[in-house]
């Protein structure tokens, strides 16, 4: 059976619409890669490490704030409404951004690291100092720093720059203060003054019912075991809201009888509102879990030949030996091929065991702390 192809990621997915990569500058550097942008539909990733290069060193950082606003104006989307990065209604950017810490000396920045009293940094952190400068800076938001400063580490270790200072061809090599280099930032679009006429208006425009609610981060951290870099990376996870585009549901998708490998499978599902239905949609079984809508276990075609009408139930079939021979919970997904995005689920349900599970004694396989 031939898989779809589509451009959709899921919720954490950054691959749908368009890919920018324009080349940026820096000074005294040899690669000069440009930041690759990822856009989908409203938010928007920018992730400057590795290819780009900020401008590493102390006293670099009002070229660093250069560089930040030429990545902005450099990156441009062949999209009507949003043709460069601060169009977009949600800005993620995260990657090595060379900011350093100020006027601490060695000690008093390693004393405060061992103790965690981190807080005592964040003052002289110049990305927070060029906060209070740079208006486009005080656009982006950023998580408390509750997390040892990520650079620079003995590789494999975690243990700060140890590296014994040296003269080698009339250069000194220093050991680099600690950092937070590593950041993820995330911007809101403000939205506009309205002028009097807008305000007089009273209609609402489909894009105020599209514009985010809210972006809240629920976690910000770094993982010190990380150790084939100087360089720990950073981990933060965000819940994106947005306003409800349709109260009610498009398409129903319900589970007929007990699901296991044992024998094949049935469920309908029913076109409930007009959208732009097509022949290539399609319905993937996905287990609790799943990060995006190719991570399906399999699939079934929808009607063919012909669109389903409104309020037609429709009865497919998933073959025995496309399901998994493992118990687990699953949700059925709707796929608009259209609309490049997973537009229904069904509720959760549990496939059994098969015979076959249990007459081989099979037993599900562990990756990354999760069972497939």
């Amino acid at each position: 059976m031939e898989s779809p192809s589509h451009g959709y990621s899921g919720t954490n997915g950054l691959y749908q619409g368009d890919f920018s990569e324009d080349a940026g500058f820096a000074a005294d550097t040899v690669c000069k890669a440009g930041p690759p942008a990822f856009h989908q539909r409203h938010p928007k990733y920018i992730h400057p490490h590795r290819p780009v290069w900020i401008l590493a060193h102390l006293n670099y950082a009002l070229q660093r704030m250069d560089e930040f606003e030429y990545i902005l104006d450099r990156q441009d989307f062949d999209m009507y409404n949003t043709p460069q990065v601060l169009d977009h209604k949600v800005v993620f950017w995260f990657g090595d951004l060379n900011f350093r810490i100020a006027d601490h000396g060695m000690h008093f920045l390693r004393s405060s690291i061992n103790n965690g009293r981190f807080n005592l940094l964040w003052n002289r952190d110049q990305l927070t100092m060029m906060k209070k400068q740079e208006p486009i800076l005080q656009e982006f938001e950023e998580g408390p720093l509750c997390f040892k400063p990520t650079y620079k580490f003995d590789r494999f270790s975690e243990t700060y720059d140890t590296r014994a200072q040296r003269t080698w061809f009339g250069f000194i090599g220093k050991k680099r203060k600690p950092a937070w280099t590593d950041r993820i930032l995330w911007r809101i679009k403000p939205k506009a003054i309205e002028t009097e006429d807008e305000n007089r208006s009273t209609s609402s425009s489909a894009d105020d019912d599209e514009y985010p609610i809210k972006v809240t981060q629920d976690m910000y951290t770094c993982d010190v075991s990380y150790g084939v870099s100087d360089h720990k990376p950073v981990i933060a996870t965000f819940n994106l809201e947005m306003r409800k585009k349709v109260e009610t549901p498009v398409v129903t998708l319900t589970v007929e009888g007990h699901w296991s490998a044992d024998e094949d499978a049935t469920f309908t599902y029913t076109i409930l509102e007009n959208f732009e239905s097509s022949t290539w949609d399609w319905i993937g079984l996905y287990k609790i879990g799943f990060r995006s809508a190719s991570h399906y276990s399999t699939f079934a075609w929808v009607k063919d030949d012909e669109v389903a009408a409104n309020g037609e139930v429709v009865t497919v079939q998933m073959n025995k030996n496309e399901l998994p021979l493992l118990a687990g919970d699953y949700v059925l997904g709707y796929y608009s091929t259209n609309l490049q995005t997973l537009i229904a689920f069904s509720p959760t349900f549990q496939i059994l065991e098969s015979r076959q599970a249990v007459t081989e004694g099979l037993l599900p396989e562990n990756i990354n702390g999760h069972e497939k």
